[in-house]
């Protein structure tokens, strides 16, 4: 393995699986999940985006369903 490598002579090409890590979408949520989840995450020391990620993902992994009671 060489000590340094001279960057500027190699070639670039996009990351092929790189649209398949994340989709960027655009949600309305009220202020106060946005300001939950923003003091949660100064809390852990993650972004907020990635813990409502986190949370979302644990929803999905543990099937959890929203039990919705409309009356």
């Amino acid at each position: 393995m060489k000590d340094e490598y001279d960057l500027s002579t190699m070639k670039s090409r996009p990351n092929p699986y790189a649209k398949q890590l994340k989709k960027q979408v655009t949600m309305r949520l009220e202020t106060d999940v946005i300001d939950y989840f923003k003091n949660m995450a100064e809390g852990v020391g993650i972004p907020y985006q990635s813990l409502i990620n986190l949370y979302l993902k644990d929803c999905v992994t543990s099937h959890r369903k929203l039990n919705l009671d409309w009356q």
